[in-house]
């Protein structure tokens, strides 16, 4: 019988165990922290009773992801739940810019950007199901659908400073700019659009939805659905080589390009290794989880019914912090994401205590504490916020790393999606799963198409694994290094 381990239980790891064990492979899956799901978790911060994601909170790439749709959730006892609106960015000035999952009702609340912003994304948006297999899949081939992706690359590739001038009214500018600051990147540079411009598309085509429960539901769902096909878990066991695996057919490593040069040392290729070594960790985020009181007391009414919101003024505003971030600098107003599932899922609220999730983007390994700076930039929407907070817990950089090994410097991306870094992955390759190895396989969100709660990466990795499995040497020469 085919063999296979799995090393790392996040998303893609899951997606990978799941794709072999359903070819008939006998799968076990190892995990260095007790707890198995990565990022994809659910926690009890910072009050018993509150139900708070861990990392990954909302999924606008799971419903339309090709891996997602070969799982029965509803069957599994997943339900997605939606926000009224998908993502707010109050302004100090003037109305919010405000992102509904209509295409028209997004342009209808932008006045004179409304009909630029519908050309932007609503033929994209319409094309989803079309382009989503497209984007979701390595970059380098000659891809299906190539208007599609040049009429989405219209928006994707220029820098999203650029991009940001093509509309007329800073409420727009400055939404654009929020969700383009997903990247945690410089937004001076090409192709950094590309992630914001990805989560738009597909929010217009499915939302932005959270998992009813806690993200944590989908992961412990997923780990059952694994368990009745046979496959086993073992945690607290870090790998740390190649040998400490028993004999199996396929190895693939759900982990940070650094621990697979480290795994696979004496038996990576040089140019492989070294590729793998040189691969750059991103900025980092601080993470808060708020338990308040009636929730955020936010300056526009509207910016409650959001289920994420962007804070960091205007859109020039943004684009100095976000520069200020990569080059080492903390910001003294920086970019801050809050998290409000509980509009979409009120019974993660106990009584009127609300859960918040919030981060900021910080430098690599910021050893500082940005709690104050996050305060501060809701209260500077929300007045009054300050004096509603009941309890509260922070995340440093360091302490993610410590968590997931994968958040080198408490970057929470899996790696800087600087231009190259988000088209190619850890090394130039047409199969950026191949590790050089023969039978192991990459498949962290290091790789193609990159971080996200879409199982994508993992799922195109076994898929590959299989395919050179089934075809032996002639599948492994497909590999042409450009």
């Amino acid at each position: 019988m085919t063999t296979a381990v799995v090393v790392g239980s996040g998303p893609n790891g899951l997606a990978a165990a799941t794709v072999l064990a359903r070819a008939g492979v006998d799968v076990t899956v190892v995990e260095a922290a007790q707890q198995l799901g990565g990022g994809a978790r659910s926690v009890e911060s910072p009050l018993s009773g509150l139900v708070q994601d861990h990392c990954a909170a909302v999924h606008p790439m799971a419903p339309g992801s090709a891996f997602f749709k070969t799982l029965d959730l509803e069957a599994m006892g997943v339900r997605w739940a939606y926000a009224p609106i998908d993502a707010a960015h109050p302004l100090d000035r003037g109305e919010p810019g405000l992102l509904r999952t209509s295409v028209a009702d997004t342009a209808a609340g932008l006045g004179r950007d409304g009909r630029r912003w519908s050309a932007a994304f609503g033929p994209s948006a319409r094309a989803f199901d079309r382009l989503s297999p497209v984007i979701m899949s390595p970059m380098l081939r000659v891809a299906k659908h190539p208007i599609l992706l040049a009429r989405m690359g219209l928006v994707a590739g220029p820098p999203p400073a650029l991009v940001g001038k093509f509309f007329r009214e800073e409420r727009t500018r400055a939404l654009f700019m929020g969700v383009a600051a997903h990247a945690l990147q410089p937004l001076t540079l090409p192709l950094v659009t590309g992630i914001g411009a990805g989560i738009i598309i597909a929010g217009h085509a499915v939302g932005w939805p959270v998992v009813e429960g806690g993200t944590g539901k989908l992961t412990d769902a997923h780990i059952a659905m694994l368990r009745g096909m046979g496959v086993r878990f073992e945690t607290g066991r870090r790998v740390t080589s190649l040998r400490e695996l028993p004999p199996r057919d396929i190895t693939i490593l759900d982990v940070h390009p650094h621990a697979a040069a480290s795994i696979l040392a004496g038996h990576q290729p040089q140019p492989a290794r070294r590729s793998y070594r040189k691969f750059k960790s991103g900025p980092a985020a601080f993470k808060v989880d708020f338990a308040i009181d009636g929730g955020i007391p936010w300056r526009d009414p509207e910016v409650a019914q959001a289920g994420t919101v962007h804070l960091g003024g205007t859109a020039a505003e943004i684009v100095a912090a976000e520069r200020q971030m990569a080059a080492g600098k903390m910001p003294e107003r920086p970019f801050v994401l809050v998290g409000q599932q509980a509009a979409a899922d009120p019974a993660r609220a106990n009584g009127s205590i609300v859960p918040i999730y919030a981060y900021a983007h910080v430098p690599t390994g910021y050893p500082g504490d940005a709690s104050e700076a996050i305060i501060a930039q809701i209260e500077r929407f929300a007045p009054g916020f300050r004096e509603r907070i009941v309890g509260m817990s922070a995340r440093s950089p360091a302490q993610s790393e410590a968590e997931n090994a994968n958040f080198v410097g408490g970057d929470i991306l899996t790696g800087a999606k600087s231009p190259l870094q988000f088209l190619l992955g850890p090394r130039l390759s047409t199969q950026p799963y191949d590790t050089g190895v023969p039978g192991v396989y990459l498949c962290s969100a290091a790789t193609p198409p990159g971080p996200g709660i879409h199982g994508m990466g993992g799922y195109n990795s076994a898929n590959r694994a299989l395919h050179v499995l089934a075809n032996g040497r002639d599948a492994r020469r497909e590999e042409v290094r450009v």
